[in-house]
């Protein structure tokens, strides 16, 4: 999607093509992951010693150094783009003069995800036990957890798509001004549309996750849930629990910082 262009950006059927693709993404990475251990030792600080002294983890290491070298090619100048790693260099390119989509926000959920996906997403999608391939699963790890940053933090662009609807507008101003966490959520909360999501969902995973024969037939019946590379219950069950929550919290916290500064109109 085009963030060089506000009408573009904050297009809600233009919002709803990038999180459909954002979803194969993000089934694709996990079954990435999948193909390998659970491997604990790399999310656990002191396993490595590194040159520098750093004290992290493994994983912690990668996305530092991914991070900084993403940081200075401007990845992060990106209004969609949220690094993992505080304090990283400036860019060494020209930093792009991006219109003013989003209202100014110091929203970051990084932590929230990377304890999420540790916690409940690796150990159900990965056999448990280390099989050495560490720096493969780590680098696995590394597109997983961007791939649902950037799928989360785009409930910025959501809200304030919303928050521009003229029918709309003085309803959310009314309860962001009232702090009403709970009559935001409710008026963000399109439940249709979020039970099609996971019925789209549980397709894509199937389809995905399925072993294709050299004649390029799909193996079928009870032989299926043997080849899945990745349970399609497992992907819905971590968008229904785990990115949908968040992402609906990201647009209630951006809501809720949106009228800071702002001339509310008549």
């Amino acid at each position: 999607m085009n963030l060089l262009n506000i009408s573009d950006a904050l297009s809600l059927a233009k919002l709803r093509d990038v999180l459909i693709r954002l979803e194969d993404t993000i089934i694709f990475a996990l079954i990435e992951r999948a193909q390998f251990a659970h491997n604990e030792c790399t999310y656990q600080p002191g396993v490595y010693e590194y040159d520098d002294g750093y004290k992290g983890s493994f994983l912690e290491y990668l996305l530092l150094e991914m991070e900084t070298v993403h940081a200075r090619v401007r990845r992060y100048t990106s209004p969609d783009e949220y690094p993992f790693t505080p304090h990283l260099p400036e860019p060494i390119l020209p930093v792009l003069n991006f219109p003013p989509i989003l209202h100014k926000n110091d929203i970051n959920v990084n932590k929230d995800i990377m304890k999420r996906y540790l916690k409940d997403i690796v150990p159900q999608i990965c056999e448990a036990g280390d099989d050495l391939n560490h720096g493969s699963s780590v680098t696995r790890d590394v597109e997983c957890l961007q791939a649902l940053s950037k799928r989360i933090h785009y409930g910025k662009f959501i809200a304030e798509a919303k928050f521009k609807d003229p029918k709309e507008q003085k309803t959310y101003i009314r309860l962001i001004q009232a702090k009403d966490r709970d009559g935001i959520m409710e008026l963000l909360t399109n439940r249709t549309v979020e039970e099609k999501l996971l019925r789209r969902l549980r397709r894509k995973a199937m389809i995905y996750g399925q072993d294709i024969t050299e004649e390029g037939e799909v193996i079928e019946s009870s032989e299926q849930q043997k080849h899945q590379k990745i349970r399609a219950d497992v992907v819905v069950n971590l968008y229904e629990r785990f990115v949908i929550p968040l992402t609906k919290e990201v647009e209630v916290e951006y809501l809720l910082q949106r009228l800071d500064g702002w001339s509310i109109p008549e």
